[in-house]
């Protein structure tokens, strides 16, 4: 096991990621971008609250040409906010659904220098606003004399790449994870269900020390299961069933994000096949993830086994993704994607196939590059599928 990592980060982490940011900033003539979502906030800012899961207020951060953050914010953060590097703090006395901030959020924006007259927001894919419709067009149009501008590829890019602060604490809940999994068969038990099953596996995982395990899901059925994204539920599992547990856990507001399947009794020849097939497709990937390379050639290499191993299709529609402070982050393992790598890259290895009609087989690993390739960040899966009695 790896020792605890320091929660939250020094000074000089936020500074890089702002300098980093402005540089951008300044080539792509803007003069601020507005953050609204939980992990853009805290990116710059190390405003970490559980209280994100309240969608009753909004909140707002500024990342202006030059100098620290900008905080517009409910009265409620205020205290938590004065305890992060952010400096320059301005509140209202959230809720107030007539006025929820936007009039003193337009007045931060207009005092702020102002060089290109562009505010960029995140728009794109895999970005959504935190904010009610009605008010964002309340606050364009008094923007009036502001361009806006997509700032969502500039933001995922910037996430893209973690600092060796980062990798720590994702290395560290992908080890405590696991050690879990490989704990797993001695309390696996057919005659429960699958939510009893995964409830025992949530408990071992906060007892290790995990701060949450926020996405943990099952799928079963006899010789393979059809989904992998909606258990676990009350189905019993039973001898010749296949059972696959996925989970995103957390330390300090970084997940993990992989899986691990169990055979209950036996396990036929097909579902053992269909193991080998996606244990060498993740090794291909592996293999396939080093800097000059693409998402997409690590996509191809981990289909060209997929296909060979007689694969029907995969519903998943990717083979993996980015991690980091969210469970899944830009960019996807697709065909088209064509992201580079770059040391410093957390990825998801996640190949699957359909090995026979409505039966899947899903393996994920999670995997950081580095100068000389890729290195394994959770712990392989076992070469044979497990059988638990």
């Amino acid at each position: 096991m790896f020792a605890v990592p320091d929660r939250g980060f020094t000074p000089s982490e936020f500074e890089s990621r702002m300098q980093r940011v402005q540089d951008r900033m300044q080539a792509g003539k803007m003069d601020a971008i507005l953050l609204t979502t939980e992990p853009d906030v805290r990116y710059f800012t190390g405003f970490l609250t559980q209280f994100w899961e309240s969608p009753t207020r909004p909140w707002f951060v500024l990342l202006p040409l030059s100098g620290k953050p900008v905080a517009v914010i409910p009265e409620i953060g205020a205290a938590g906010m004065v305890g992060t590097w952010v400096e320059d703090i301005h509140t209202w006395p959230a809720p107030r659904p007539e006025d929820d901030g936007i009039s003193l959020l337009h007045d931060v924006i207009e005092r702020l220098p102002r060089k290109f007259g562009c505010l960029g927001v995140s728009l794109g894919h895999e970005s959504y606003l935190r904010m009610p419709a009605a008010d964002y067009q309340r606050l364009l149009s008094g923007l009036s004399a502001h361009e806006i501008t997509d700032a969502s590829v500039l933001l995922h890019q910037l996430r893209y790449v973690k600092s060796a602060a980062e990798i720590e604490k994702i290395h560290y809940i992908c080890d405590l994870t696991s050690d879990a999994f490989e704990a797993l068969p001695r309390s696996l038990k057919m005659g429960e269900s699958e939510r009893q099953n995964c409830q025992r596996f949530r408990i071992d995982l906060l007892e290790r020390g995990a701060d949450n395990s926020p996405y943990l899901i099952s799928g079963s059925g006899p010789g393979g299961y059809d989904s992998i994204i909606m258990g676990p539920t009350d189905r019993v599992l039973e001898d010749g069933d296949v059972l696959i547990i996925d989970t995103g856990t957390t330390f300090d507001g970084y997940f993990c994000d992989f899986d691990r399947n169990f055979a209950f009794g036996h396990a036929d020849d097909a579902l053992l096949r269909a193991y080998d097939v996606v244990y060498a497709s993740t090794d291909a990937g592996f293999a396939a993830a080093r800097p000059g390379a693409t998402t997409s050639d690590v996509w191809a290499a981990m289909w060209r086994v997929l296909e060979k191993g007689g694969a029907l299709g995969n519903s998943v529609g990717r083979l993996g993704h980015g991690l980091g402070m969210q469970l899944t982050e830009w960019p996807s393992n697709t065909p088209d994607d064509m992201t580079p790598l770059e040391p410093g890259v957390v990825l998801t290895l996640e190949p699957g196939m359909e090995f026979a009609p409505g039966k899947q087989m899903v393996h994920e690993e999670n995997i950081v590059i580095t100068e000389d390739g890729a290195c394994w960040l959770s712990r392989r899966a076992p070469a044979e599928l497990p059988v638990v009695d």
